[in-house]
């Protein structure tokens, strides 16, 4: 028995691959409409609701204060922009060291691992408190006791940690075999690391940092702790004023805005990538 193609040019078991998609499809979109309606239905039935959304979903608080929670955002963004850098050049000399071969090197070794270690076993907020208020304590001059310094130094400290550990793993993901033949052809370890290794371990990690610096662009809001008035303080201060949970659900629709995005190209890179080992 062959599989002819009985219609549309499509054989029997395309055919069947296609019924099979389309009432996968169909049952999707039918739960999905049923849990977005039992939603809609049932929350507003909630004996309090209407404190709740009189609490959390006030339009005119909402259109009173996200343009100026929407200016707060920057110092998020632009703490974001110069923190990322940092973090990327730091993470990658500690994968570095990491993965030093020489013997009279193994001091840098030790010491990498325990960097990563550290930073990444204290929690990011317990390290922001930490630094930004205990190198100010010091009683150092304007501008070096500022709050965005430190912070930013707190957020660079904990998140170079991470990304070592990831630059690290694509470093070991390339087979020895490629170190072998870079050496054979006389390249140094330098070289090899430089030209071979690198350059396929950068590739291989990327969707992995994108996420890590999602995760950062959220956890800037940390720094409100002590002192910075970005996006999550300047909710804070509205819900003061105003009586108002509202402000925080604007902050959040702002990150929302930004991270959505993010991770659907994070996601996009690494089942581009997936495709390609394949």
């Amino acid at each position: 028995m062959t599989d002819k193609k009985p219609t549309a040019g499509k054989t029997r078991r395309q055919l069947y691959e296609d019924r099979l998609r389309r009432r996968s499809a169909i049952i999707a979109a039918s739960s999905t409409l049923a849990v977005f309606l039992a939603v809609i239905i049932l929350v507003p039935m909630a004996p309090g609701w209407e404190k709740v959304k009189a609490s959390f979903f006030n339009w005119e608080v909402f259109a009173k204060t996200f343009p100026k929670l929407l200016t707060a955002f920057k110092l998020d963004v632009m703490i974001f922009l110069w923190s990322a850098p940092a973090i990327v050049i730091l993470g990658l000399l500690i994968a570095l060291a990491r993965d030093v071969r020489s013997p009279a090197l193994f001091p840098l070794r030790i010491l990498g691992a325990a960097y990563t270690d550290i930073f990444r076993g204290i929690p990011v907020v317990l390290t922001v408190y930490l630094i930004g208020f205990g190198i100010p304590g010091l009683g150092l001059p304007r501008p070096w006791n500022s709050p965005y310094i430190w912070g930013s130094l707190a957020l660079i400290l904990t998140y170079a940690a991470y990304v070592a550990e990831i630059f690290r793993s694509g470093i070991e993901s390339v087979h020895a075999s490629q170190r072998s033949a870079a050496q054979s052809l006389g390249l140094s370890d330098a070289d090899t690391m430089r030209f071979v290794i690198l350059p396929q371990a950068i590739r291989r990690v990327v969707p992995s940092q994108m996420n890590m610096f999602i995760a950062l662009q959220k956890d800037v809001a940390l720094l409100s702790f002590i002192g910075p008035v970005e996006i999550f303080r300047q909710a804070g201060v509205f819900k003061s004023l105003l009586a108002n949970f509202t402000p925080y659900v604007g902050a959040a629709v702002i990150f929302l805005a930004v991270t959505i995005p993010a991770t659907r190209y994070a996601d996009y890179l690494m089942a581009k990538q997936n495709r390609e080992r394949s």
